[in-house]
């Protein structure tokens, strides 16, 4: 699963079911804890161990950082992919 887009639902609880491809992919299981954030209607969800380690700090200052450039204008545009090949690298 490269770059791919799935879809997904979400139950009458809020809960999103993660597809198996994924899960497997991200070696996901029962328990696992993820960092969650939203700006303007997109969602990043980054799975973390217990302790946040130095990349994961780094990524989630980059979601950060990536959200005070575009809120500033100074976001450029970038063919869809492009996008995802930096995406992916989160």
């Amino acid at each position: 699963m490269s770059n791919e887009i799935v879809f997904t639902t979400i139950s009458s609880k809020g809960q999103i079911v993660i597809p198996n491809m994924v899960r497997k992919k991200l070696d996901i299981k029962d328990g696992n804890v993820f960092a969650i954030t939203e700006k303007k209607g997109l969602i990043v969800l980054k799975k973390i161990n217990q302790q946040l380690s130095q990349d994961d700090i780094r990524t989630l200052k980059s979601i950060h950082d990536a959200w005070k450039e575009i809120e500033s204008g100074n976001g450029g545009k970038a063919k869809t992919s492009k996008f995802l090949t930096e995406f992916a690298k989160w």
